[in-house]
């Protein structure tokens, strides 16, 4: 076989493995918690309409003492968050960490981490898009101190392909970056 014929079934091969991953990606999507789960924290990573609204929830029946609402826009104070979720003002002040660090996946995994091994959690639950949440619980569980538990919390969606192809080959991306050491 000639080196032109290898390299035709080598990038084949890597083709149809793409392609099968994403199949598996788009179908099997990551689902809600089953309930009842109990974590000492809550981190809402924001970028997707339910995520903030589901995490409070979660905060307001105490199935955890406090929560990070991770990559909040540094324009936003926090009575301006209370107001637009409809916060009471105790909890907000007992509870709600409001995370201005981040600005994309892997830096809400270093904000987390941060929050996490500064309140001395054991154990979070991630509430994030159900497409997002694979990258995101791996970034934070790569960053998070060593023997948290990590509790994935899907909100259900209904991606576009374009989200679903964009947000698997940004996965793909970030388990080779891993794989090589970058």
């Amino acid at each position: 076989m000639t080196q032109r014929g290898i390299f035709r079934r080598l990038f084949s091969l890597l083709l149809l493995a793409w392609a099968l991953g994403f199949i598996w990606f788009a179908i099997y999507l990551p689902r809600p918690a089953t309930e009842p789960v109990r974590t000492d924290g809550i981190v809402a990573l924001t970028g997707g309409g339910g995520r903030i609204p589901h995490a409070l929830r979660l905060l307001e029946r105490r199935t955890a003492k406090r929560l990070l609402v991770s990559g909040v826009d540094r324009e936003v104070r926090p009575r301006e968050f209370a107001v637009e979720y409809k916060v009471k003002p105790a909890l907000m002040a007992c509870c709600i960490t409001l995370g201005y660090d981040a600005v994309d996946t892997r830096s809400n995994a270093l904000e987390t981490a941060r929050w996490i091994a500064d309140n001395k959690l054991k154990s979070v639950r991630v509430v994030t898009t159900d497409w997002h949440m694979r990258r995101a619980i791996f970034d934070i569980a790569e960053e998070a101190p060593e023997g948290t538990v990590i509790v994935q919390d899907a909100v259900v969606s209904r991606p576009s392909f374009r989200i679903l192809f964009l947000e698997y080959n940004k996965l793909v991306a970030r388990l080779l970056a891993w794989a090589i050491g970058w």
